[in-house]
């Protein structure tokens, strides 16, 4: 039986490294702060109602290409980059989450407001990760050039391997990110 996401924590782990990500505050990718307020001032108006969903496109979409261009191994996963039929999963959940963003409106605004916090701290005040895992972060080294972050293992796409691609990202420094992958599983 194939491993089962949940795609609403995908999300959230996307949106808080997405968030950590930029030049406000990890400097990875070049977007300042359009998951924080000034995102929301530039695009409410033009997206009244889904402008959270524009913002975190943008910052998604930029943070991908940055990983791409830094760190793309063949035959593996990251966090911004895994199988497409995950992707398309996530794409069909992103179109009925677009029908009520006001189920969202929390998470955004909680994203808004947090700089100066940790990605680890920033991944355990929304609950996204356990002790067990933190402690797993805790023993990833980078490799290739301080570039990627290897996770030993091949594996499934499941909730549990998405975190450490997710809190992975702990281990790169500000303005000098470090890509967490692991191989996948055939």
């Amino acid at each position: 039986m194939p491993p089962t996401i949940d795609f609403k924590r995908l999300f959230k782990l996307r949106l808080v490294v997405a968030r950590h990500g930029e030049m406000d505050a990890a400097r990875w990718w070049n977007t300042q702060g359009v998951l924080g307020p000034r995102g929301v001032s530039v695009l409410k108006r033009g997206f009244p109602k889904t402008h959270s969903f524009a913002q975190a496109r943008i910052v998604f979409e930029v943070a991908r290409s940055r990983c791409h261009e830094l760190f793309d191994p063949p035959g593996c996963m990251t966090l911004w980059s895994l199988p497409a039929a995950v992707e398309e999963q996530f794409q069909e959940q992103w179109q009925r989450w677009l029908d009520q963003p006001e189920d969202w409106m929390p998470m955004f605004q909680a994203l808004e407001n947090q700089s100066g916090v940790g990605l680890l701290e920033a991944l355990a005040e929304f609950d996204l990760i356990t002790a067990e895992q933190r402690e797993a972060v805790g023993k990833l080294r980078r490799a290739a050039e301080n570039r990627a972050v290897p996770i030993s293992g091949t594996y499934l796409p499941e909730d549990d391997i998405l975190t450490l691609l997710a809190a992975g990202f702990s281990r790169g420094e500000p303005g000098n990110p470090a890509i967490p992958y692991a191989r996948l599983e055939t």
